[in-house]
């Protein structure tokens, strides 16, 4: 008996109409029912939900054996609707099987209206699809039961504003795993950020993973919960791409239409390139008031009073007008340059100045202006105050002092607040002398006897404190007789480059700032610490007399998480778990060994949003893939340095699975300088070096190995602070590694061109063999990126290393970091020095920048011979552009070629004005040009003497 079409009550004892079969009585049923021609719609992967009731066998008497309890579902594609009677054939093939179903409940009670029904809902699912449309059919072998209900469906993601972008309605993928990327679009007036905004479309037709966002474009603000970016109304203004409103224009400034960046300043009020946007338009000053002369002979002191009104502005600085109104000559003229200001004569920050060298009874006038930073935008000359004043007869017993500062990036000796002058004469206690004080290097002493011998002493004062008083320096005035003979003379005295003793003083004050100032060591104090990196820890001592030692006490010892029975009691015990709510993922910026490594933002309950970096675990992995990805997070959580990567956290209860460390702005480091090559100053370089020196001091005072410590492992943040990472290969690096830096060796994959012969050989990886690896870290460093012995092949780097050669000095380098590295490449481990030895020499070489002048020349003797592939045989290249390849310069070719510069006889005589005459500017990329020209020269002059 076929299926058959009938009424039925469902269990609210409500009519409904069925599709019913029960033939349980006869052997070897084979019913089906077929749906009508359904189209796909697009749709990937359909759903199916059946309700449905199923007779229990048990309550029919007399039931044979063959009764059945379940049903079978099937789908068949097609084009077009083109299905009959016969076609498809009523099998299993060519229909295609989705599930056997099976009633959760079963009836059995029947009374007087007929049988009360309990009703399954059943939902099953089928894909890919990929045809016009589908039939379904269901198939009864042997039950008694009805088809009450089919609902067939698809699911998709719904049209959605988010993160500034549109999504369009999205269909799910083809498996319910699948997750169908979707390419936002930027609302009006709303612009990208960073890297294409996506969403991801999952199988339940939700959205998830978002990446990347739009955010609205300059003069506009977000509103409407961020689905509308408006356009800034009149008198507003907005001047970046920021999740930030619209601001009102300061005060003095208005805007000329809707949809402002900034607001202009109205007439007679200004801004310079340098005042921030939201910072109200301001004038220039009034005059400075009441100035006052103070006339000695032939200087004169003039003191005022800042002017009433700034100009709204406090970059309000004085310049002086000098003009000599005497000599007969009708009318002022200005000064000569014999006329002496002190501290200066223009951008005076104080309302004072002292001026001498005047020429006796002379009539002078003094404008004094007042000047901000509009006021060269304003077309009036700036406002003035003026003085007349009538100089007198000078007498001998005035001296002008000035003394030398030495102030150099390498020694960072804070900030200087004054200089004390002490002075007394010679047959006097220097307990009975005289002190001045002055903010400048400059001071003028009156009142000396003439023709008296006088000792002078300076020294320096910083936030610490005195330095200790430079050598002492003596000077005999004139008797009024020598005055009179020569009254024009100046009489100063310099305390220069012949006071020996007033540098050491300076290093003395450096000194004294550093015992002094035991807590802490400010960023700010020199241009060295401020572009390049923090050393202190905070509990440094000043039994070295310098800034940059550091000691750790209570050193922890590394544990490796792989002695763990389960290896996420070690992820639990050293790795902070964050929860996912906590991370916002901006954007992709790379791919990792096992899966994407993205940036964005963490914010954890009651701290600050700070920017970070994820690494992501991908879909479809294996238990193993995941042990191993976390044990680089229970490896590096062990680990507390300035110079390691800082773990945050890892999300291991949510997916995907995540690690999460500090953002380093800058990348790693062998890319970051391949991109400055030359910006840096070899202390700058050796800075960098005693980073990662440091860190890797503390890694084996943990007692862990790296095994993979190399340029590309080393991350760089915008501080130019320098953190050893990549934790993740350091212990096990799989036979599978598509990178050719890894080369099979014995079992497993090494990086030939950075790892000891012992560990290529015997992989005996050590505290030893990493110092070898920071050797050529140095060598990396040094060259600005360079491939380790360029294109020699590893099976010939491992024989060159075999047979004691080793790599030459990089161009410039002193040969006391290239010895350093000879010394880190010793072919007897025992015979490296320790990481603390190369901390403690990069220290000194930091501390004596005397050091690092001398370069080791190719052609000396170093204890071990040397491969030099740097300066390539320019007889190797056919043309110029071919030569400048190859000293990686290319970027030049043009300026070489419109220059004249087409032949190598041309190029050789080339000289360092030559080099910046066709453009180029770098130092480093002028040196490198220099060195090949110099090496180009010397082989010609080779060649030449030959042929003679």
């Amino acid at each position: 008996m076929p299926w058959e079409e009938v009424s039925g009550y469902d269990e609210n004892m409500n009519t409904i109409r069925t599709y019913q079969v029960c033939n349980v009585f006869d052997n070897n049923q084979n019913n089906w029912v077929r749906t009508k021609y359904i189209r796909r719609r697009g749709a990937q992967r359909i759903h199916v939900e059946m309700k449905f009731s199923v007779r229990d066998c048990s309550s029919i008497p007399n039931v044979p054996g063959s009764c059945k309890e379940t049903f079978n579902l099937y789908y068949y594609e097609s084009d077009s609707d083109a299905a009959t009677r016969t076609s498809p054939a009523w099998m299993e093939n060519p229909w295609i099987k989705v599930d056997t179903i099976a009633a959760d409940e079963s009836f059995s009670q029947v009374d007087l209206g007929g049988r009360v029904m309990k009703i399954n809902t059943e939902v099953r699912s089928f894909g890919p699809v990929s045809r016009n449309g589908f039939y379904l059919a269901f198939q009864d072998y042997g039950g008694c039961m009805s088809l009450i209900a089919v609902r067939v469906f698809y699911r998709k993601c719904p049209r959605i504003i988010t993160n500034g972008a549109l999504f369009q309605e999205t269909l799910s993928g083809a498996e319910s795993t699948s997750l169908v990327a979707a390419r936002g679009v930027c609302i009006p007036n709303a612009e990208e950020v960073d890297v294409p905004i996506k969403l991801y479309c999952n199988g339940d037709g939700e959205w998830m993973v978002p990446i990347g966002r739009c955010m609205c474009k300059a003069g506009n603000e977000a509103v409407e919960n961020g689905t509308v970016c408006r356009a800034c109304p009149s008198g507003f203004f907005k001047p970046t791409q920021k999740d930030e409103p619209c601001m009102q224009c300061p005060i003095n400034s208005r805007t000329t239409s809707e949809g402002a960046i900034n607001c202009v300043c109205r007439n007679g009020f200004y801004r310079t390139d340098s005042d921030p946007l939201q910072m109200p338009c301001t004038t220039v000053p009034s005059a400075p008031q009441t100035v006052i002369s103070s006339v000695n002979e032939t200087s004169v002191m003039l003191e005022w009073l800042p002017p009433r009104d700034s100009g709204g502005r406090e970059d309000v600085v004085f310049n002086i007008i000098c003009k000599s109104c005497g000599g007969g000559r009708g009318g002022c003229t200005r000064c000569g340059d014999n006329v002496q200001f002190l501290p200066r004569q223009l951008g005076l920050t104080e309302p004072r100045v002292y001026i001498s060298d005047l020429l006796a009874h002379t009539q002078y006038t003094f404008e004094v202006q007042a000047v901000n930073g509009v006021s060269d935008q304003s077309p009036y000359s700036p406002q003035y105050a003026s003085v007349n004043i009538t100089t007198n007869q000078a007498a001998p017993s005035t001296v002008s002092i000035m003394h030398q500062v030495s102030r150099t990036p390498d020694q960072p000796n804070g900030v200087i607040l004054d200089y004390e002058l002490q002075y007394y004469q010679k047959d006097q206690s220097e307990y009975n002398g005289t002190a001045i004080r002055s903010q400048t290097n400059t001071v003028v002493v009156r009142g000396l006897k003439p023709g008296s011998i006088y000792v002078f002493q300076v020294r320096a004062r910083t936030v610490a404190g005195f330095g200790r008083y430079s050598g002492k320096l003596y000077f005999q005035t004139m008797t009024e007789e020598e005055y009179n003979t020569s009254i024009q003379e100046k009489l100063p005295l310099i305390i220069g480059s012949a006071a020996a003793g007033l540098v050491f003083l300076i290093a003395v004050v450096v000194i004294v700032i550093v015992c002094n100032r035991r807590r802490g060591f400010d960023r700010t104090d020199s241009e060295y610490t401020d572009k390049l990196q923090h050393y202190t820890s905070g509990h440094s001592e000043c039994t070295r007399l310098s800034p940059f030692f550091q000691v750790t006490p209570g050193m922890k010892i590394y544990i490796d998480p792989f002695t763990y029975e389960d290896p996420n009691e070690a992820v639990r015990e050293f790795a902070k778990e964050i929860d996912i709510s906590c991370v916002k993922i901006e954007q992709v910026i790379g791919a990792g060994e096992f899966g994407e490594v993205c940036s964005g933002n963490l914010k954890l309950p009651g701290k600050r949003e700070m920017f970070v970096a994820i690494k992501t675990l991908k879909s479809g992995y294996t238990e193993k893939q995941r042990r191993d990805f976390l044990s680089e997070a229970s490896i590096m959580g062990q680990f507390d340095h300035p110079n390691i990567i800082h773990l945050e956290g890892v999300v291991t209860k949510s997916s995907p699975v995540m690690i999460i460390t500090e953002f380093m702005e800058n990348g790693s480091l062998d890319s970051f300088l391949r991109q400055n090559d030359g910006q840096f100053t070899v202390i700058q370089l050796v800075g960098m070096l005693r980073g990662i020196a440091s860190g890797m001091k503390y890694l084996a005072d943990m007692n862990y190995v790296h095994r993979d410590l190399a340029a590309r492992n080393i991350l760089v943040n915008s501080n130019l602070v320098c953190k050893v990472s990549d934790f993740g290969l350091s212990r096990f690096l799989e036979d599978d590694t598509s990178d050719p830096t890894y080369t099979s060796a014995l079992g497993g994959k090494i990086p030939i061109r950075w790892t000891a012969p012992e560990a290529i050989q015997y992989r005996k990886f050590t505290s030893a063999s990493d110092v070898w690896s920071y050797g050529i870290v140095m060598w990396e460093v040094m060259s600005y990126g360079e491939k380790p012995y360029w294109d020699m092949t590893n099976q010939d780097v491992i024989n060159a290393i075999e047979q004691d050669y080793r790599l030459p000095p990089p161009m410039d380098c002193p040969s006391a970091l290239h010895q350093l590295m000879l010394d880190c490449w010793q072919k007897e481990r025992n015979n490296r020095p320790k990481f603390s030895q190369i901390v403690n020499n990069l220290d000194k070489m930091i501390r004596n920048p005397s050091t690092l002048k001398a370069t080791t020349p190719l052609s000396s003797g170093v204890h071990l011979p040397l491969l030099d592939r740097s300066i390539p045989d320019f007889s190797s290249f056919s043309t110029v552009d071919e030569w400048l390849d190859a000293i990686k310069m290319g970027q030049y070719k043009d300026n070489f070629a419109g220059a004249d510069y087409s032949t190598f006889d041309v190029v050789s005589q080339m000289t360092m004005e030559d080099i910046l005459g066709v453009g180029v500017t770098l130092a480093g990329h002028q040196k490198k040009i220099l060195n090949s020209v110099q090496m180009m020269r010397a082989q010609m002059n080779q060649i030449q003497s030959v042929e003679v």
